[in-house]
């Protein structure tokens, strides 16, 4: 049952419970599915007994997170994409739980083949200031260095539904937008630089890049797309830009337990351009703020999204708003 919902021509947003909306979805209907799950014992987003975050185990989570990955497979097309954004989960002993891998152990016994797994790096005093985690204090370093831990990355893990697509995702003249703060690596400067006997910085590499092939036909010879491509296409996202998300802060709640921060949309836009066609359809099963459906509608895809936090689901309406003329803006801009 939905509390409120939102149809437009390009969207439709409900504040329900995902399992309430998936069941009347039909067979093959979803053309790429990306979201970040409620993580167990991790945040709180609401006292709602239908709040997966809300189990009293994580064998409770992982059992009622099975009925949503069931649902996903049968209305995911095959061959087609879904994408979890996770991370491991930290007991309150800080002892490690690796959720990435019940995740991908759900998924693979419901019709899916692990194809990916992207880390997503993360600025540790960043993390430190965030969630005040005792492991990455420097005081330890001084004292007791055993108890000092790295901090923990995001992980994309990317998954395809078992079978053929029958509609193949295609670039046509490569990738032209790129999603993060340095598409051009040292390596790739250094290169051009040598190649071609000059000097150029990195900001002049990339806008005369933008210049000469944004609109290049020929995808071989394509080179801001190859530049695209090889960061993309690396297992780490280490340029990703924390402050580029959408607006949150008025959907937070007294009952907020923890300081919740959105994916950012750089991630989202990566694996929106990369693993969906224009008009196809993108669902997120835990749309929070509405980051997965502003990304999609935003490059021309449509969007579905389920969101059980009332807040959260006004919250999203208002940053739809905005999505049907990003991408003209973001066109007209430049990353320096």
């Amino acid at each position: 049952m939905t509390n409120k919902e939102h149809i437009e021509k390009d969207f439709a947003l409900y504040n329900a419970d995902c399992m309430d909306v998936l069941r009347s979805m039909p067979e093959k209907s979803i053309d790429l599915s990306v979201y970040s799950p409620p993580f167990h014992d991790l945040y709180t987003y609401s006292s709602s007994p239908k709040d997966l975050s809300n189990c009293s185990s994580i064998g409770e989570f992982i059992n009622q997170y099975n009925f949503i990955v069931e649902e996903l497979s049968r209305v995911t097309k095959p061959g087609s994409i879904n994408a979890v954004h996770c991370t491991d989960i930290c007991k309150t002993n800080g002892t490690l739980t690796d959720f990435p891998h019940e995740i991908i152990n759900l998924y693979q016994n419901n019709g899916f083949e692990l194809k990916g797994r992207v880390t997503v790096w993360k600025e540790p005093l960043k993390v430190r200031i965030r969630t005040m985690v005792q492991s990455l204090m420097h005081k330890y370093i001084v004292e007791d260095s055993t108890k000092c831990f790295p901090s923990n990355p995001d992980y994309i893990l990317i998954f395809k539904r078992k079978g053929e697509n029958e509609v193949p995702v295609k670039h046509d003249r490569g990738l032209s937008y790129y999603a993060g703060e340095r598409p051009i690596l040292p390596n790739m400067l250094t290169a051009w630089n040598n190649a071609n006997d000059s000097n150029i910085t990195e900001s002049e590499l990339w806008e005369y890049l933008n210049k000469k092939y944004k609109n290049w036909d020929d995808p071989k010879t394509n080179k801001l797309s190859h530049s695209i491509w090889q960061r993309y296409a690396s297992s780490l996202w280490d340029d990703v830009r924390d402050s580029n998300v959408l607006e949150y802060k008025r959907s937070k709640e007294e009952e907020d337990e923890k300081h919740v921060t959105p994916t950012q949309l750089d991630v989202i836009d990566r694996l929106v351009l990369l693993y969906s066609n224009e008009g196809e359809v993108v669902f997120t099963p835990f749309s929070g703020i509405g980051t997965e459906a502003y990304s999609a509608v935003s490059f021309g895809r449509k969007a579905i999204g389920t969101e059980l936090k009332t807040s959260y689901f006004n919250q999203s309406l208002l940053n739809m708003k905005g999505a049907k003329s990003r991408f003209s803006k973001l066109e007209q801009t430049t990353l320096f």
